[in-house]
């Protein structure tokens, strides 16, 4: 279409879909061979979690960016065979009347012997080694536990064995407790409560809109299908990729609520066209052949905003995003198969109750489908303008604190109460400050001359007259004598801004300064400047991330609608949105809004919440302008096509809002800090969707655009590929 539609179409009513495509076929195939359909699916998921069962997952969070100071401090060190490229715990002892006795040191070099044997330590660096490792009140000491390989491969078990031995050395008012970042695995969320909580829920809202538990029970049954389908994949798949370990919760978070959404959207067409006459084969080949096209379209949007991340080149946040974008896969696919099966077995039943329920309302005079959602198109049609900028400015102010957001990691200090690695982290803070939990790695190559511990020395000097440098270690020569690292305590915390200042100062100003006097190379990485540095780098390629996802999913729009404007307009009103959504997450995360601990936002949510809220943000999209387009090609009167549109939509877009904010709201129930973060932003990002963009801007804006909304020049339409959803 370039303008208005042809006149044939102002008075013939609709055409039915044809009998063919393969959403038509799809559903007539698994309506004919409804138990091949469901025993196929059955066969499928205990497949192949009886594979993965027997591989067992090789999920790790790798945030390694090649190039890096970070990285390139690693592989110096590592050279040189220093301990201090691989992962590291901390013993931590603590006792209020004081450490200084003979017997604790004995019972503690005990302990330590012990721990020096255990599987994936290399050495452990003894707490009364050195004397900076003893608090000055004498009531903390730490002992550092050199791991023969990265934190983040190591296994649960073998940190669970350092801690249990460790704590041989407890007793008679000495606490022994383990931190680092494999500890704080131990304390880890299996977030299942959340996903209880969330599924009931969204089984109350299904259960109000249907009217009966057994139809609820469906969209749910086939979410449930398509998450556990997947999650069993991707144990398979973590042995291809790097899949970090929150990506099952971060995917079962998101198929939940994706499942239950496509499911319903199915569902609520297949009972319109029972209610409208249709027999139930009928029925679930017109659901398909409409709602099912829009559910493809607009799961691969989806995938299209999930598969950019592919672009930011970060290990872990790829293998993630592939995560994510399968169970979207997985979702469609038994949207589209699954569900028409279970139809087709209780199709009967459904088609006596709805068309009963749908008598009578006709009795109460109530047979009118939308009437309040056609009375609210119409309010806003009268006052479009005035519509338009109260929702923009009130999703502007609550988008503006994004503009202060923090980027970087939890830490231990973010852990749940009374776990080891949070006791260990507040003992360590309260014991020698809070700059000890995050020590900065400089690593000193071996300058021209070959002297590197003098190198080394003058490195320790100048990190004495640097502010907000707490104090330093000693000389730490690697294995080969031929390089030497010190470890440089900040004033501050990890997470404080503070610190992030201190270490690109170190790396601007101070060790560049101090390289050109010595002729040594210094490199400063270590765990702290591992999060900056992969901040920094998620920062630096939002854009070109932003610019792949906005302008494929545009691209995909203008094929399906056949406008240049509305994929500008749905763009635009995503982004609006999406920025909301991390501002009310700076809000509180960051801020410590809602009782929240302050504390910087995780480095890849905004990405990730990015990639989903926009892709899930056009489902509603695509699942609203394709109802009006419907009628604009109908009828031809742009005005009424839009009140229609959102008339005979939006009471399923509500409640597929709702089912996905109950969902997601639910995971805020959860101890663990980052899944509390992505479940309140998927949150609000849905409700502003659902609520203010899609029953009030967007009737605001097609009002404003008028006839133009559906307009696409005549060049542009012969090269634009068309994808049919009608």
């Amino acid at each position: 279409m370039t303008g208005t539609p042809p006149r044939t179409h102002s008075t013939a009513p609709a055409a039915q879909p044809d009998s063919g495509g393969l959403f038509a076929r799809s559903a007539v195939f698994a309506h004919r061979h409804r138990w091949t359909a469901l025993v196929l699916w059955a066969v499928v998921l205990a497949g192949i979690w009886a594979a993965a069962s027997s591989a067992g997952d090789r999920y790790r969070d790798d945030y390694s960016i090649p190039g890096t100071e970070t990285q390139r401090t690693v592989e110096l060190l590592e050279e040189h065979g220093s301990g201090q490229g691989g992962g590291s715990l901390e013993i931590v002892l603590h006792d209020p009347d004081g450490l200084r006795g003979k017997a604790v040191r004995q019972a503690v070099g005990a302990m330590e012997a012990k721990v020096a044997g255990l599987p994936a330590v290399d050495e452990v660096r003894g707490a009364f080694a050195d004397p900076s490792s003893l608090s000055p009140d004498g009531t903390t000491a730490f002992a550092t536990v050199t791991l023969d390989r990265p934190a983040e491969e190591m296994e649960v078990s073998d940190t669970r064995r350092i801690l249990d031995t460790a704590r041989t050395a407890a007793g008679d008012g000495v606490r022994v407790e383990l931190g680092g970042e494999a500890a704080g695995e131990l304390a880890a969320d299996s977030g299942g409560a959340a996903e209880g909580a969330g599924i009931l829920a969204a089984l109350v809202i299904l259960v109000f809109m249907f009217g009966t538990v057994v139809a609820a029970g469906l969209p749910v049954i086939t979410a449930l299908f398509a998450v556990g389908t997947t999650l069993g994949a991707i144990v398979l798949v973590s042995h291809l990729f790097t899949v970090a370990t929150w990506a099952p919760y971060v995917m079962m978070l998101v198929g939940l609520g994706v499942g239950i959404d496509y499911a319903l959207l199915v569902f609520a067409r297949y009972r319109t066209e029972l209610t409208s006459g249709a027999e139930t084969a009928e029925a679930a080949r017109r659901a398909l052949q409409t709602a099912g096209r829009t559910v493809a379209v607009a799961g691969c949007t989806v995938i299209i905003a999930l598969l950019g991340l592919v672009a930011l080149g970060l290990g872990a946040l790829r293998g993630a995003a592939l995560a994510v974008a399968l169970t979207i896969l997985v979702t469609m696919l038994a949207s589209l198969t699954l569900l028409p099966a279970l139809l087709a077995v209780f199709g009967k039943r459904f088609e006596r109750q709805f068309r009963a329920r749908a008598a009578k309302r006709a009795e109460r005079g109530k047979s009118e489908e939308g009437a309040g959602w056609r009375r609210l198109g119409a309010a806003v049609q009268r006052r479009p303008v005035a519509v338009l900028v109260l929702a923009v400015v009130a999703l502007g102010a609550l988008a503006a604190p994004m503009l202060g957001m923090r980027l970087g990691f939890a830490d231990a200090g973010n852990d749940p109460q009374g776990s080891t690695s949070r006791e260990a982290y507040d003992r360590l803070a309260d014991g020698f400050g809070p700059g000890v939990n995050g020590p900065l790695v400089i690593a000193v190559a071996p300058p021209e001359d070959g002297d590197v511990r003098a190198a080394a020395r003058s490195l320790t000097t100048a990190l004495r007259d640097t502010p907000g440098i707490a104090g330093s270690s000693g000389v730490i020569p690697t294995g080969d004598g031929e390089a030497a690292t010190v470890l440089a305590y900040p004033k501050t915390a990890p997470q404080d801004e503070a610190t992030t200042d201190l270490v690109h100062q170190l790396r601007e100003e101070v060790l560049p300064g101090l390289s050109e006097r010595t002729g040594a190379d210094y490199l400063l990485g270590g765990a702290t400047a591992s999060v900056i540095d992969y901040s920094d780098t998620v920062a630096a390629r939002m854009p070109l991330f932003v610019a792949i996802v906005v302008g494929l999913s545009m691209l995909l729009l203008a094929a399906v609608f056949r406008s240049l404007l509305i994929p500008l307009k749905a763009a635009l009103l995503n982004l609006l949105s999406i920025g909301a959504a991390l501002g009310a997450i700076t809000l509180v995360f960051q801020n410590g809004w809602l009782g929240e601990q302050a504390g910087p936002i995780e480095a890849y949510l905004p990405v990730m919440i990015f990639a989903i809220v926009f892709g899930l943000s056009m489902d509603y999209e695509v699942f609203l302008l394709s109802r009006m387009r419907e009628e604009w090609l109908r009828t031809g009167d742009h005005t009424a096509a839009v009140r229609e549109g959102l008339a005979r939509t939006g009471a399923v877009v509500t409640a597929a809002g709702a089912i996905m904010i109950v969902v997601f709201g639910s995971f805020f129930l959860s101890d663990d800090r980052m899944l509390r973060q992505f479940g309140f932003g998927l949150a609000v990002a849905i409700f502003m969707d659902a609520v203010v963009i899609r029953c009030l801007l967007v009737p605001a804006v097609l009002r404003l655009l008028g006839p133009r909304a559906w307009w696409l020049p005549r060049p542009v339409e012969r090269i634009l590929p068309r994808l049919d959803i009608d």
